[in-house]
């Protein structure tokens, strides 16, 4: 069977209101960040449906013995925010997956070439075969950022097929770039939007997310 790259755009309500007040050019830093956040918890709770490893055990409630369903503490998992924009999802992402280890990545792009550097990788020398990653890339645009993820993640062993992505907004660009590359990978966002504009930013978009989110 032939892997393609999976993209899950969750038809939910709560994802719908929340992705509106982010775009809203109106909306302060504060509530921006309430946003994203939220965001980040929905669509964490959406990619990791049917991928956490679990355990089957039996326990004893107040009353009796039945049976009950635990997550895996021995799988290694992980999540990896690209700074700075990732931060915002970082909290609630968390929250929803408090077993996992954090590993901070800062890229930044250059607003002339649109190519991303690296100014900060907390990802260790190489991960265990059966590590799970979430990647969280809020604005997957050209692709140039994500792809250095990718690239930094998978050189260390992190097979693509276990490897989950959740963006606020895609473009066609990125999501191109990663399934040219990556098959069997799966990315969870909020929207599909139409494409770039000429400085590299996805329209209609939300603009530049990490300046919104930390009001510079």
């Amino acid at each position: 069977m032939t892997l393609q790259l999976r993209v899950y755009v969750p038809e939910h309500p709560l994802i719908k209101h929340w992705l509106a007040v982010a775009r809203d050019v109106n909306t302060p830093s504060i509530l921006f960040r309430s946003a994203m956040a939220e965001l980040g918890r929905w669509l964490a709770y959406e990619a990791i449906r049917n991928w956490l490893p679990t355990i089957e055990t039996t326990i004893q409630t107040p009353l009796t013995q039945c049976s009950g369903t635990f997550v895996n503490p021995e799988v290694p998992l992980g999540i990896v925010p690209i700074m700075r924009a990732g931060l915002a999802l970082l909290e609630q992402v968390q929250q929803v997956m408090p077993l996992a280890a954090v590993y901070h990545l800062g890229l930044v792009r250059n607003e002339s070439s649109l190519e991303p550097s690296c100014y900060l990788n907390k990802l260790p020398d190489s991960f265990a075969e059966e590590t799970r990653i979430v990647i969280l890339e809020p604005m997957l645009a050209t692709g140039g950022s994500i792809m250095m993820a990718m690239k930094e993640v998978t050189s260390r062993g992190v097979k693509p097929e276990l490897v989950r992505i959740i963006s606020i907004v895609a473009a066609p660009p990125a999501l191109r770039q990663l399934s040219e590359n990556y098959p069997g990978l799966e990315v969870y966002t909020a929207m599909i939007d139409e494409g770039l504009n000429s400085k590299g930013y996805i329209v209609p978009g939300l603009g530049d997310a990490g300046d919104r989110a930390f009001g510079t």
